[in-house]
């Protein structure tokens, strides 16, 4: 189970034994796995200062937590052909989320804790924000030039209809620069071939003999060239489309298909620069079959695949292996590890508004099993129901209110709590 609640109850010797008493029976009857949960001595500031405060973290609590979502998430669009890898790149300073969470160590280098509380959450709120922005920035760039290569995917996907021609016409096919004939391609299904070679010539006035061409084939039947005059072209195209034999509108234009081919190559170009494969690949990593070296991701190789299917999902590797899933990957540690502080942080403060001064809690890391979960909350309320009778006694009955608290649907037990849902990619 990725769920776990984070707790504290009192440090004195009295406390101490309901800790005690709680961990036996949680143990003893496979309710949970608890481990301490570590938290510094913080500067408390003025009781004014930590009610605020309070209100601050849970609000920068959900934010946090909506950030790495939104990463986590993002990682597993990236790494769409490897969904079952996404869980092993969520680190949190190089280990697994869990392993991380339940040996928390406050970051002192990062959040010293010699400043106020306000200061430390301000930190952590300009550094969650800050990754926010520019994750926005950078899967806008990503969108944008997958939404290229997919307009270029369904061009080359295409049939002969609808595909673009640019790599498969060639100057030579093309009678150009004359005032009287003109090069027209038609698209002609496979079963009607000895159809068109024993009509075309006839299907209007003035059409070249022998003239026709094959020059490109699909599932669906082939592309030929026919040449015929100008001043017949509309009546060729009518009779062409009377016997299902469809005239593609293109006119060979060198300056525009030069300049077509130029900009596959600038895409290909950018893709190459911004998300090149990862040099870091482990020594028993394998790229997937349809990704190529980086070597075959050169411009000029690019300019020759671009027009195929299997260009656009080389371009995808070399997208999902780059510098945006590293950044990423970097990024969700980052925003990961600051939430984990917050929670630290949310727990102190509000340890200290429910027990006072001077500052002696533990806080306490729980796993509940899956099974036991309603168990576990009624162990919890016997053991500490000391701490709260009120608020004890109507976990008992749901139904009873606590009379002048106003908890706005949160939930609230004798002790303090917090849920960590490590369920990042639901």
């Amino acid at each position: 189970m990725s769920e776990f609640w984070l707790i504290s109850a009192p440090g004195d010797k009295t406390n101490l034994q309901a800790w005690e008493r709680m961990n036996t029976v949680t143990s003893k009857s496979n309710l949970s796995s608890n481990s301490k949960f570590h938290i510094p001595d913080l500067k408390v500031g003025t009781l004014d200062a930590l009610v605020g405060l309070s209100d601050e973290l849970g609000k920068l609590d959900s934010f946090a937590e909506s950030v790495i979502k939104k990463i986590a998430q993002y990682i597993g669009e990236v790494m769409e052909d490897s969904k079952d890898k996404v869980q092993e790149n969520l680190l949190a300073n190089g280990v697994d989320l869990i392993s991380y969470l339940t040996r928390f160590e406050w970051d002192m280098a990062k959040y010293p804790i010699k400043q106020p509380l306000k200061n430390i959450s301000e930190a952590l709120a300009k550094q969650v924000t800050q990754i926010e922005t520019d994750l926005k920035t950078r899967s806008a760039a990503y969108n944008n030039i997958k939404g290229n290569l997919q307009s270029l995917e369904k061009k080359t996907a295409g049939n002969l209809l609808t595909r673009t021609l640019a790599d498969i016409v060639h100057k030579e096919d093309f009678v150009l620069n004359s005032e009287y004939l003109i090069t027209l391609l038609v698209v002609v299904p496979k079963s009607s071939y000895i159809q068109w070679q024993k009509t075309y010539e006839s299907l209007s006035d003035m059409v070249v003999p022998r003239s026709t061409k094959m020059i490109a084939e699909d599932a669906e039947g082939g592309l030929f060239t026919v040449t015929l005059f100008r001043k017949v072209m509309d009546d060729f195209k009518v009779k062409a489309r009377e016997n299902r034999f469809m005239v593609r509108e293109f006119y060979f234009d060198e300056k525009e298909l030069k300049c077509e081919k130029e900009e596959l190559m600038k895409l290909a170009s950018d893709k190459k620069q911004q998300y090149v494969i990862s040099a870091k690949l482990g020594a028993t990593d394998r790229l997937p079959e349809s990704c190529l070296s980086s070597e075959m991701a050169s411009a000029a190789l690019a300019m020759e695949l671009l027009h195929t299917a299997r260009a656009i999902t080389v371009l995808l590797c070399l997208f999902s292996q780059g510098p945006l899933l590293r950044w990423l990957k970097v990024n969700f540690s980052e925003a990961f590890v600051a939430w984990i502080h917050v929670k630290a942080l949310r727990a102190f403060v509000e340890s200290v508004l429910r027990y006072g001064l001077p500052v002696n809690f533990q806080a306490m890391l729980l796993q509940p099993n899956r099974k036991s979960v309603k168990r576990l909350r009624d162990v919890l309320n016997v053991v500490f129901k000391h701490l709260d009778e009120v608020a004890a006694a109507s976990m008992m009955d749901p139904g009873m209110d606590i009379p002048g608290l106003q908890l706005s649907n949160q939930e609230y037990y004798p002790y303090v709590y917090f849920k960590i849902d490590l369920s990042l990619l639901d």
